[in-house]
């Protein structure tokens, strides 16, 4: 599963989009194939748009409804991209906080959400969300465990969420809910939310750490060893391993100079690590998604399992769709 976090809001769209009315003004002719339809009345670029990854082109299709329906408040996944959430692949619906419907329904690729309660919500350039801990609890409530461990971790972390939320803030906010759906799947992800995990692949490869047994890793460990500090994503303490949940992203491959560079620091960086005792497994997002691969890696290393498998748990890394309520 692709599995990839914005670094920032999107309070802006990742593609130019134009209305039909704002083409025939500029002297387009549409529909043209040199521009796609990204909802209706809302256009792109054809090859600007298909060059997106799955996450961007949701969120262009969210800034398009936007366009077109600019006093909507933006809810669950479509607000996680104004807030700059994790997103995995590409959503089907455009999600709203709608408290004048009667019931939740859907309207061609846009999901109202009635309420009994009312939701918080904000504006974020000029744009109508709810705000980031009625998000993150909603999301909790419908998304696979790894997938809402990995929202959580992102809303708690320095980065996403500004040291400014805490775990307490989610649970209460969530416990308060009128609606008791979703309540229970969400204990897990407030137990287990960390905002020391750095990236979505983290979030996920602990949460397939936690389920096939293993003992909880430290986060973040940082070693002093030849006059360098070297920080780890995962310690083991017991098998003395440092775990790694690599990207390439990290390494600039982009740019050849620069990647050249990354990739010597890290192989003297691990060197020295491995001088020190310390085995270094690596993984990257698809091995944590496929289990097998991480935890014979683990396993290798020597790295000890305290618990039974969890294979309920295990079982929902198979589910590439949230539940719908």
């Amino acid at each position: 599963m692709p599995l990839l976090l914005t670094d920032r809001a999107l309070v802006e769209s990742p593609v130019e989009l134009f209305t039909a009315s704002e083409g025939r003004m500029a002297g387009l002719r549409l529909p043209s194939p040199e521009y796609v339809r990204v909802r209706p009345g809302v256009y792109a670029r054809r090859r600007a748009f298909a060059a997106l990854t799955p996450w961007g082109r949701y969120a262009a299709r969210v800034h398009a409804f936007v366009r077109t329906h600019p006093d909507a408040v933006l809810s669950h996944e479509s607000a996680a991209v104004i807030h700059g959430l994790p997103l995995f692949g590409e959503a089907r619906c455009i999600h709203t906080y709608a408290p004048q419907s009667a019931t939740t329904h859907v309207r061609g690729d846009v999901r109202l959400h009635a309420s009994v309660e009312p939701r918080a919500h904000e504006i974020i350039g000029n744009i109508r969300v709810t705000t980031l801990v009625e998000t993150v609890v909603d999301l909790a409530r419908v998304l696979p465990p790894a997938q809402a461990l990995a929202v959580a971790d992102a809303a708690l972390s320095a980065v996403q969420g500004g040291g400014a939320h805490t775990v307490d803030e989610f649970q209460t906010r969530c416990a308060s809910r009128e609606n008791p759906r979703g309540v229970a799947a969400a204990r897990w992800v407030w137990d287990n939310a960390d905002g020391r995990s750095e990236s979505p692949t983290e979030s996920v490869s602990r949460a397939v750490i936690g389920w096939c047994g293993f003992e909880p890793p430290e986060l973040q460990r940082e070693f002093a060893y030849d006059g360098s500090r070297d920080r780890s994503d995962f310690y083991f303490p017991s098998a003395q391993v440092i775990g790694e949940s690599d990207g390439w992203g990290k390494y600039g491959l982009d740019d050849p100079e620069v990647a050249a560079q990354r990739l010597k620091d890290e192989k003297r960086r691990e060197d020295r690590l491995r001088r020190h005792g310390h085995p270094v497994v690596r993984w990257e997002t698809r091995d944590a998604w496929r289990v097998a691969p991480l935890r014979d890696r683990l396993l290798e290393a020597g790295v000890r399992r305290v618990r039974p498998a969890s294979a309920a748990f295990l079982a929902t890394l198979r589910h590439r769709t949230r539940r719908a309520f």
